[in-house]
């Protein structure tokens, strides 16, 4: 296509589809004209893409996810599709810079962090590589929240994303599903008879996800709930205006928010019913497709895969067995074999509460049959394994992950590390009953979004140097490695940090009002807020760097920028205070004038991919610091690596497999190894220890508890340090001191330009494993059985 081509078409839509003309149109007409006119060139390939699929009967893969945070598709949709170059000159005839257009595009509220993240790889990826598939979840109206600071607290926001049109998904009013809740089981014939009580249709939304070159399209088919009937006209008449839009309201609500707190009964019902209700609408629009290709059941497995990402889907399981059983009249153990060999799961944690558990009273009250499978399920796993102390129902609740294993033939985890303690810790049982169950296939992000699209700078000096075949095989950045000994190349390299830098201080600058210095360590950590994640161990680092900077601040200190960015669930006291503490932190040390040119702390509002996008690219220094044995892999650890940040961290998730992918000499290591973790906490005493111990970590919480950064207010942490000194669960204090020294080392390797580059370059090089596209290859042989149409 040709920019005078594109930039007919960007017109064509804007009289046609916009109804504007060029002398009155905004940015934001511009954006949707050239939305439409680019997903004009997605639909031809996107058909094509299904009937190949139906020609060859293939196997299709089905990724059930509550999460897709897919971010803006406007640029990934131009770069996959070639026409990056060409929409820029089509858009300058008319006026408007792509730049400005395509961050115009609101970031898609479908996601909180690195499992929808991870998800909108997996999309890229099949699509890239030819696999058959579609992604299924919820079109949520508000997603998760906007966040934002008042006097450092957050406050959450109804995200308003669909405020606006979606310009990239097609609805489908044809495909509607019937979602029952509650209500009774009776026999019937032989056969158990569900009769739910309420009930919301399930109404698809189609987004195509287009592959690189534009060789291939998958969907991703996102649930809406609506009401059976809209509107109540006689209570409406009677003057009852609230109960004559009940039904609307109540079918709204379970689409409408992503995670909805569920510290109350309400929430409880509602997460359970959003889970439900996808999970549902999913397996029978599977089943429709499938039928309609086959009318042998037997054949369920070998041509469809589904895979559960996380607990969240798990009623797959009983749900599936039902449709077999009740619906279609199979024996109840020839269901349950079926279902199991078309399920696959991930793990996706090592948690416990995130391994979710249910209410049997709740279940039995929103879905009673599913409780009544759920219990026939272990009966005949039980019976099969007598001597086995798993039980999925327990304490009165429903353990969703022991129904995953259960249920699924093949059980992943997402990072060497995490698989093996998968095996030897949250599914040991069941690990040695089926020890050919669990597989590995560790993480990987797509390149296309996460260099090519986030990192033009680097993009370009990498295709100029090895060509453009790296974008979608990664691992073809290994020849970069030559290059590191050249001095222009790695000139080059350390020019294309420092645009990028120079890009972030001024949109910090423009987003904060805080002024930083491009030539200072860019120090980031950016994930989701939670005490195993480790920013408080982050903060309080930077609390004894700048109380050690105060006291001397003319030895020699490396001037650093300490960024944080995520969000803390609403109902997660300790991560909210932990966020506030950040930002009490950040407005006592920015407004330091000792310490002014030396250390400053940032934390901009409302973290998400577009922003992602911006801090990743100019990073030097990538926080990945959890306590060992909790972080089941991150992605964002792959992000910061394959644009060249360096890593300090401990040997957890897949920081071990990028330490050994990059070189122990290019990482920075500190902290216990989750073996030392368990043991450390078997004394009581382990924080007191460590506190008495360090000088430096002592003064810290000292300046917290004398209300340093709270307005002398000594009561406001009293929680967060009672927690630190007399429990300390995720080691924080413990590996207080390791942490303060590894980063002085990063200190010392930063004071060396010409070091530090090669190490961040060495980092690009040799990161090509921690690709998507490799990632789902190993799904394809390992788990799901298929082969790429392309």
């Amino acid at each position: 296509m040709t920019a005078q081509e594109l930039q007919k078409a960007v017109l064509r839509h804007l009289e046609l589809s916009l109804g504007k003309d060029l002398a009155h149109a905004t940015v934001y007409d511009i954006r949707m004209s050239l939305t439409l006119a680019v997903r004009d060139q997605v639909i031809a390939p996107w058909f094509e893409s299904t009937r190949k699929t139906y020609a060859a009967q293939s196997k299709r893969v089905y990724y059930l996810s509550m999460e897709f945070l897919i971010g803006r598709l406007l640029e990934d949709a131009v770069n996959n599709l070639g026409l990056k170059q060409t929409a820029q000159e089509a858009l300058d005839a008319l006026g408007f810079d792509l730049t400005q257009v395509i961050a115009d595009e609101p970031d898609a509220a479908l996601g909180n962090g690195g499992l929808g993240r991870l998800a909108a790889c997996f999309l890229d990826s099949m699509s890239t590589i030819g696999c058959p598939g579609m992604g299924y979840g919820i079109r949520y109206e508000h997603g998760l929240f906007r966040q934002s600071f008042h006097d450092g607290v957050q406050i959450e926001e109804p995200e308003d994303w669909l405020r606006q049109p979606h310009g990239w998904e097609f609805a489908r009013p044809e495909a509607v599903e019937r979602i029952g809740f509650g209500g009774t089981v009776e026999a019937h014939d032989g056969r158990m008879r569900w009769s739910p009580a309420d009930a919301v249709l399930a109404k698809a939304h189609d987004t195509p996800i287009i592959g690189w070159q534009g060789q291939w399209a998958n969907t991703l088919r996102l649930w809406g709930a609506e009401p059976i009937q809209a509107f109540d006209l006689e209570a409406f008449n009677r003057g009852d205006f609230v109960g004559a839009a009940e039904q609307e309201a109540f079918a709204r609500t379970i689409s409408r928010v992503l995670y909805p707190d569920d510290t109350n009964g309400e929430g409880k019902e509602l997460r359970l019913k959003q889970e439900y209700f996808f999970t549902a609408a999913s397996l029978r629009d599977i089943l429709r497709r499938f039928l309609s290709e086959h009318d042998d059941l037997e054949l369920l497995p070998q041509k469809v895969a589904i895979q559960l990402n996380d607990t969240h889907p798990a009623i797959a399981g009983p749900e599936l067995i039902r449709i077999l059983h009740d619906e279609h009249g199979l024996e109840f153990d020839h269901a349950m074999a079926l279902a199991r060999n078309t399920l696959s799961f991930t793990n996706h944690t090592l948690l416990p509460e995130a391994l979710e558990r249910w209410p049997q009273a709740l279940m039995a009250r929103v879905l009673p049959r599913h409780l009544q499978i759920i219990a026939r399920i272990e009966e005949a796993f039980l019976a099969a394994q007598p001597e086995s102390p798993v039980r999925i129902l327990e304490d009165g609740d429903v353990r969703m992950g022991e129904l995953s294993f259960i249920m699924a033939h093949r059980v992943n985890g997402v990072s060497a590390l995490h698989t093996g303690l998968v095996k030897s810790t949250v599914f040991a049982q069941l690990h040695r009953t089926f020890p050919d169950r669990i597989v590995n296939q560790t993480n990987g992000v797509t390149p296309r979004r996460w260099v090519l699209g986030a990192n033009p700078r680097l993009s370009a000096l990498i295709t100029d140097r090895i060509g453009p075949g790296w974008v979608d095989d990664l691992e073809q950045l290994g020849a970069l490695e030559p290059h590191v000994e050249d001095a222009g190349f790695m000139a080059d390299y350390a020019a294309s940090k420092a645009g990028n830098k120079a890009d972030l201080a001024a949109w910090i600058a423009d987003t904060t009002g805080i002024a930083v210095d491009p030539a200072a360590m860019f120090d980031v950590q950016i994930k989701r807020i939670h005490e195993y994640k480790r920013q408080h161990l982050n903060i309080l680092e930077t609390i004894a760097l700048w109380q050690d900077m105060r006291a001397n601040p003319r030895a020699g200190w490396v001037p650093r920028v300490k960024i944080f960015g995520g969000k803390a669930a609403p109902g997660y006291v300790r991560a909210k205070e932990i966020i506030r503490l950040i930002n009490d932190v950040a407005r006592v040390i920015n407004a330091d004038p000792v310490t002014g040119d030396l250390l400053k702390v940032v934390y901009p509002a409302n973290y998400n991919v577009s922003m992602a996008e911006k801090l990743i690219p100019a990073s030097d220094l990538s926080e990945q610091i959890s306590t060992a044995g909790k972080e089941a892999s991150g992605t964002g650890n792959m992000k910061f690596a394959l644009n060249g940040a360096l890593t300090i961290g401990t040997l957890d998730g897949a920081n071990v497999e990028i330490r050994e992918h990059v070189g122990a000499e290019n990482f920075f290591l500190f902290g216990m190894t989750a073996e030392e973790v368990v043991a450390r906490r078997e004394d009581p005493q382990h924080q007191a220890k460590a506190i008495a111990a360090s000088p430096r970590l002592a003064g810290a919480l000292k300046g917290i508890a004398d209300g340093t950064f709270s307005d002398g207010d000594g009561a406001r942490y009293a929680a967060l340090l009672a927690d630190l000194r007399g429990h300390d669960y995720f080691t924080i204090c413990a590996d207080f001191d390791s942490y303060w020294n590894c980063q002085r080392q990063v200190d010392a390797a930063f004071a060396d330009p010409a070091r530090w580059m090669r190490m961040a370059a060495l980092n690009t090089a040799r990161s090509g494993w921690f690709s998507s596209d490799r990632t789902i290859r190993g799904y394809m042989a390992d788990v799901w059985d298929i082969t790429p149409l392309i």
